[in-house]
């Protein structure tokens, strides 16, 4: 039943988000969503796609710049780091939520001789700070939105975010708190898990003596946000959508808290509806909403695809050298 339990959650949710999907896909029209993206204009587009570049060179900074807690001596070479952030995000593609790429990637970087606590807290601390961003963006969001404030699942999504990183706060700078967490890790069933776990949280700890780095992560992932909704002001100029700019700094980081809820595979289904919601708010059609949903996670795709020409490459490279 342990190995079944979490393949039944994941059929699950991958169960919700094609429903959901083909749901909201049936109330937007197939024939009109498809008349709105064939008649998209490609030059906003593009520009778009390139910003993708731009958030993914952001996002690798900010992993490695939250290396600083491994030994500069035992630091993997950059080349080898960006290999990993590169083909564990593509990896992540097919893996439940953001967590499947991101144990690949802690997974990975275990396996270049780095200890392996400090493998899971720079991945941990890089999705803490990045969930962070989404919260930070998200409270701008809803300043420039005020009648979504009475919203009772954007101030549950906003609640839970915020317990989440205060959490993180606590285990970084506060020693009781650490301490309470090391008890709890002693209730785990398996000795192993309880090591590793040890280790996590020491690593974690050692964080409080880079508070420089902690805050320039930050500010790199709330420019990645900031991006994102550049991204999605152009997706929606090349659909047509006539909103201004601040309308998507209003909606695309709520939408984005929304899409981390561990509702659904990879925050499929969950986005359509927060697309068609939000954007219906502003007048938008829903075919077009619908379509600038589906381009908008169809973009995050394309970001990941440098990860699978690396892992190609590096897999022909290892074929090569192999012993016959």
């Amino acid at each position: 039943m342990g190995l079944r339990s979490p393949t039944l959650r994941l059929v699950a949710r991958i169960g919700v988000a094609a429903g959901l999907t083909g749901y909201l896909l049936w109330k937007s029209h197939p024939r009109a969503v498809i008349a709105a993206a064939a008649g998209a204009s490609w030059a906003p587009m593009a520009i778009a796609a390139a910003l993708v570049g731009a958030d993914r060179v952001l996002m690798a900074y900010r992993w490695v710049v939250l290396l600083c807690i491994i030994d500069p001596a035992a630091r993997p070479p950059l080349a080898a780091v960006m290999r990993i952030f590169f083909v564990s995000t593509f990896a992540g593609t097919f893996l439940p939520a953001s967590v499947g790429g991101d144990a690949v990637r802690a997974y990975s970087l275990a396996r270049l001789n780095v200890n392996g606590g400090d493998a899971i807290a720079s991945v941990f601390m890089d999705r803490m700070l990045g969930v962070a961003s989404v919260l930070v963006m998200a409270l701008v969001g809803l300043g420039l939105a005020r009648e979504l404030s009475g919203n009772i699942a954007i101030v549950l999504s906003l609640a839970v975010t915020s317990a989440l990183c205060l959490v993180t706060v606590l285990l970084i700078f506060s020693s009781g708190v650490s301490s309470l967490a090391a008890t709890v890790v002693n209730w785990l069933p398996a000795a192993a898990l309880q090591n590793a776990m040890r280790r996590t949280l020491a690593s974690i700890r050692r964080y409080a003596a880079y508070r420089r780095q902690l805050v320039n992560v930050l500010a790199s992932s709330i420019a990645v946000q900031v991006l994102r909704v550049i991204q999605a002001y152009y997706l929606g100029r090349g659909l047509g959508i006539d909103v201004p700019l601040f309308t998507y700094f209003a909606f695309i980081p709520l939408i984005l808290l929304a899409m981390l809820l561990p509702v659904t595979f990879n925050g499929i289904g969950t986005s359509q509806a927060a697309f068609l919601w939000f954007f219906g708010q502003a007048g938008v059609a829903l075919p077009t909403a619908f379509a600038l949903s589906v381009l908008f996670v169809a973009l995050g795709i394309i970001g990941n695809l440098p990860g699978a020409l690396l892992y190609v490459v590096s897999r022909g490279q290892r074929s090569r050298t192999a012993p016959s």
